[in-house]
């Protein structure tokens, strides 16, 4: 092992970052470029780029699940998430390579089925991601204490990850999206491969041995996996829905489905949100809190999804003016300013905040200042400069949300489950995004102000900002004394 990983020096915790930041990075360039390339090279329809974007959920939904599942039973070539990463990293890469060749695939195997290809493509790139991506998040658990050396291993995370989030968004902009999927390859390749094999992960994991004698911990099953997603029942029944309503060839339908799923929807996260926890130091594992998250998480995400996969709609209906090449770089621009503001906010910014004040408040405090740039650039984005305006603010969110809750949810569940419970929380990003390609795009498509992708983000956020505020800590029997509750206070706060 090496020094700095026994001192959880700032060095490690870099290093740590780096696999996360590979898969991190790769979706970068995804949602850079992916749009982009299926708009202005093969003029695909917004609803049928919604349909090649519901492939990354897709993959998400079995893929981080199983993945998080076997990796916690699993160990070899050194490691119980190494070989995960290790491989996960390589298919990537190669992945990454096939985005800009979709035409080429399409001719050479004789199809003429741009659409179908493209999907292919987009489920290759995202399955390879899945792989690795449980197992990146994962390790941090594994290897940090719980309490705030685990809040700064994952904020640093985000700041690291982020700062090359922007990067990808710089050599967008200047150098194109080709060149961007390409310099990714080359940068997945040398962060999934390398940092693993420096970092020694544990044979045991933390409280493995305290769980197997503890009676009341669940047991693993199909159906202790639905019943810990159950604030996302809705959002699964509906995907299923409507995309069997694609498959059989009808695509075009009454927007009334999707009003009654999302009825449901709010009813089941209302629901969640009420769930009574249990007192302090009466279970292994607060469930109940674990919910809580979910249902909270899976509002921001439907606001951020939108944003991502339907931001080219509205760039060129507010900016007629721009060719294909400066739709591009606007686009490229204003993800770069929310992704530097993202990188530098959670470990410069948020985690010490976090310490003072909880990583529930920062976080829904965070979430508010997002809806508002969401709002500013709806009302207000009419020029560049406004655009990356709002969007900078709302990196103050976006810093929050792919950061604070890996720490906030890793505290009230077993360590010894990390991969699966890791595995289910990705549901409550995958399931929205999934909701999104295959409803809001519709919806979208039909209004006449393509300036609603950010109306969406501003109420989802806000809404989102009012969930986390139900969630509370609770300490775990078996804890240490103090462990977890100096980075969110357990009696009478969040």
């Amino acid at each position: 092992m090496l020094q700095m990983q026994q001192r959880l020096s700032l060095p490690f915790l870099v290093l740590l970052g780096l696999p996360s930041t590979a898969m991190g990075f790769a979706l970068a360039v995804q949602i850079s470029a992916l749009s982009w390339l299926l708009r202005t090279k093969y003029q695909l329809d917004i609803h049928e780029i919604g349909i090649v974007w519901a492939a990354g959920p897709l993959a998400g939904i079995l893929g981080q699940v199983l993945i998080g599942i076997v990796s916690d039973k699993v160990w070899f070539w050194g490691g119980r998430r190494r070989p995960f990463i290790l491989v996960g990293g390589l298919l990537t890469a190669l992945s990454l390579m096939a985005l800009p060749s979709i035409g080429l695939i399409d001719q050479a195997l004789g199809l003429d089925a741009i659409l179908g290809v493209a999907i292919a493509v987009a489920l290759a790139l995202d399955l390879s991601i899945n792989v690795s991506f449980n197992p990146t998040r994962s390790l941090i658990a594994d290897v940090t204490p719980e309490g705030p050396q685990r809040t700064a291993a994952y904020t640093w995370m985000q700041t690291v990850s982020g700062t090359f989030g922007v990067l990808a968004y710089a050599v967008g902009a200047v150098f194109g999206n080709v060149a961007l999927i390409y310099f990714g390859v080359v940068l997945v390749l040398l962060f999934s491969l390398i940092p693993p094999m420096l970092i020694a992960e544990p044979r045991a994991l933390a409280g493995a041995e305290a769980e197997a004698a503890d009676a009341r911990a669940p047991k693993l099953s199909f159906v202790t996996v639905l019943l810990l997603m159950r604030p996302l029942w809705p959002f699964a029944l509906y995907a299923m829905v409507a995309m069997g309503l694609k498959l059989t060839g009808n695509a075009s339908h009454s927007m009334w489905i999707e009003v009654g799923f999302a009825a449901l929807a709010v009813g089941f996260l209302v629901h969640a949100l009420m769930e009574p926890q249990p007192a302090p130091n009466t279970a292994r594992e607060d469930l109940p809190a674990f919910r809580k998250v979910l249902a909270a998480h899976a509002l921001s995400w439907i606001g951020v999804q939108t944003m991502f996969v339907y931001m080219i709609a509205f760039v060129q209906q507010r900016f007629p003016g721009l060719d294909d090449d400066g739709t591009g770089r606007l686009m490229s621009t204003a993800f770069l300013v929310l992704n530097a503001v993202g990188a530098l906010v959670p470990a410069l910014l948020l985690n010490p905040l976090a310490r003072r004040f909880g990583e529930v408040h920062v976080h829904a405090a965070s979430l508010a200042l997002m809806a508002l740039g969401f709002a500013f650039v709806y009302f207000a984005g009419h020029s560049a400069t406004a655009v990356y305006v709002g969007m900078a603010v709302m990196g103050l969110g976006w810093g929050a949300i792919v950061s604070l809750p890996f720490a906030i949810f890793s505290q009230c569940v077993a360590p010894a489950r990390i991969g699966l419970y890791m595995g289910v929380f990705n549901l409550s990003v995958v399931l929205p995004q999934l909701a999104v390609s295959l409803g809001v795009g519709m919806l979208i498509e039909h209004l006449p102000d393509k300036g609603s992708v950010f109306l969406v983000g501003a109420a989802t956020a806000a809404l989102s900002a009012i969930a986390w505020m139900a969630v509370k800590r609770v300490p775990l029997a078996g804890a240490p004394a103090g462990a977890g509750t100096s980075a969110m206070p357990s009696s009478g706060g969040h």
